[in-house]
């Protein structure tokens, strides 16, 4: 019985939302970003080639990031974790060009990629850890902590 109830609730507010976004009294995608009127992101201003390097290690880490979840959906998680521990962890900092890059941030931003790699590598050894356990929870939280990391530096940091 409470099955059914749960069901038909869930029924009653998609039937709502839909009227909603159709009556206008939702807000899309285009008309929430068009409600942010302010950036108020700390610009920082990288040489050019840097800036590029910089870019390119970003779009790795999102890629990365989806080969993670690629992997640890299909139960490979020594895969997830070596891609998350070689492309985004402690261990990434050679590869990426930490050093030279982390000369031209701010204190917030250099902490902020510490936090994310890591959190990476914490997310690593707990993805390896769930193979022995099946508890993927430590793992997906560890993750998720890598992923806020991008988010933060995102909403507090853009390049010039």
């Amino acid at each position: 019985m409470t099955n059914i109830k749960i069901i038909i609730s869930v029924i009653l507010l998609s039937i709502f939302g839909y009227a909603l976004a159709q009556s206008g009294g939702g807000m899309n995608h285009a008309q929430h970003h068009s409600a942010q009127t302010t950036d108020n992101r700390v610009a920082v201003d990288f040489p050019p080639a840097m800036r590029e390097h910089i870019l390119t290690n970003m779009r790795d880490h999102l890629l990365a990031i989806s080969q993670i979840q690629e992997a640890m959906g299909k139960g490979n998680y020594d895969k997830a974790s070596k891609i998350a521990e070689d492309r985004l962890g402690m261990t990434s900092l050679k590869l990426h060009g930490a050093y030279e890059s982390s000369k031209y941030m701010p204190q917030g931003m250099k902490d902020i990629g510490t936090t994310l790699h890591k959190s990476a590598s914490q997310f690593a050894i707990e993805v390896q850890n769930s193979a022995v356990t099946g508890d993927l929870k430590p793992a997906l939280l560890a993750l998720s902590k890598t992923t806020n990391a991008c988010v933060a530096c995102h909403a507090g940091y853009k390049l010039k």
